[in-house]
């Protein structure tokens, strides 16, 4: 699986404290590795965020990502629940 940084993301995850950025950091790996990792809870959103996904990094923290290509997807944000709201 092939991911890239939409500059929004990368905006707001070099705005994160070192801890949680390390934490993202594995939360990708495991996606590039396996996409239906438990821990990752990777779901489709509805409403007016729909055609876009969403996986989890901790218990506060998500990040919202489309599939640009079958093998290819695109990080768009990342943040609290609140990232639902951007």
């Amino acid at each position: 699986m092939k991911i890239v940084y939409k500059p929004k993301f990368i905006r707001q995850y070099r705005k994160l404290p070192i801890e949680l950025q390390e934490e993202i950091k594995e939360k990708i790996r495991l996606l590039k590795a396996d996409l239906a990792h438990p821990s990752l809870r990777v779901h489709k959103l509805k409403g007016r965020l729909k055609g876009r996904w969403s996986f989890s990094v901790n218990y506060s923290y998500r990040i919202i990502f489309i599939y640009e290509e079958k093998e290819k997807i695109a990080l768009l944000l990342v943040g609290d629940h609140a990232v639902y709201n951007e």
